[in-house]
């Protein structure tokens, strides 16, 4: 009778093992197959932010574009930059080299031929650049023809502080909120990262994109597949010494 539970104690174990050898193997390919998919998006990135601008897609057409079909896409647009509504995105730092300092993404709505509006991130300002009046140069008046990538409108934490409309400040870029508090009936719902082109003044200076994304998925598969490993030789060995004290 001992002897019987003993063997239903083995198998149980066995089984319990197998199982979770199984599902490492299975997180380990799962993390290979988002791995392929995450180099596959790198390249789609990669080759549209340094590929020759496009035309802007078509008022028609926003409604049916996916953030994922057009992040990162290199666009060209003629307009008029209407500065009385601009308005700003917080960051804690520049993402441009030397301007490590707090400061803000300058976010002016540029009205189509059309009559629509598209938010351009002109460039970051430190702040003693925050307000207007402290660059008019880079205030350009007139039609103005720019290129810039496509941005989707960024996602909220629970850390990411309340926007305050009322005072032209943001902390996140959410395209169909500030049309709202704007006064913008008819808005692209994605933005511009204006290319890093001399603005007059200086500043706003150009070029916020920064294209980093994260790409651990491999360090994540060997860590499945070696947890896997780990439990075959520790099985191994248990299975080993109850052989030699047998």
């Amino acid at each position: 009778m001992i002897a019987r539970m003993g063997q239903w104690r083995w198998l149980v174990a066995g089984v319990l093992a197998l199982a979770a050898f199984v599902l490492l193997v299975s997180l380990g390919n799962w993390q290979m197959r988002r791995l392929a998919w995450k180099e596959d998006l790198i390249a789609k990135i990669e080759a549209r932010a340094h590929a020759a601008p496009q035309a802007l897609p078509s008022e028609s057409e926003w409604p049916s574009l996916k953030p994922d079909d057009y992040e990162y896409r290199h666009v060209s647009v003629t307009g008029v930059f209407e500065h009385d509504k601009e308005t700003l995105i917080f960051r804690a730092s520049g993402p441009n080299e030397g301007l490590s300092t707090p400061g803000y993404v300058v976010m002016t709505p540029l009205r189509l031929p059309t009559g629509a509006h598209v938010l351009i991130a002109r460039g970051f300002v430190p702040e003693a650049f925050k307000e207007p009046q402290s660059r008019p140069q880079g205030q350009v008046q007139g039609p103005v023809t720019l290129s810039g990538l496509m941005r989707a409108p960024e996602a909220r934490n629970g850390f990411t502080p309340a926007d305050t409309p009322e005072k032209g400040l943001w902390y996140t870029r959410d395209p169909d909120a500030m049309a709202a508090s704007l006064n913008l009936p008819r808005v692209a719902p994605f933005s511009l990262d204006a290319d890093a082109t001399p603005v007059p003044g200086g500043w706003p200076r150009a070029g916020v994109t920064v294209v980093k994304i994260t790409n651990d998925h491999l360090s994540y598969a060997l860590t499945w597949y070696g947890l896997a490993v780990t439990l075959v030789g520790l099985v191994g060995f248990v299975f080993w010494r109850n052989r030699r004290r047998a």
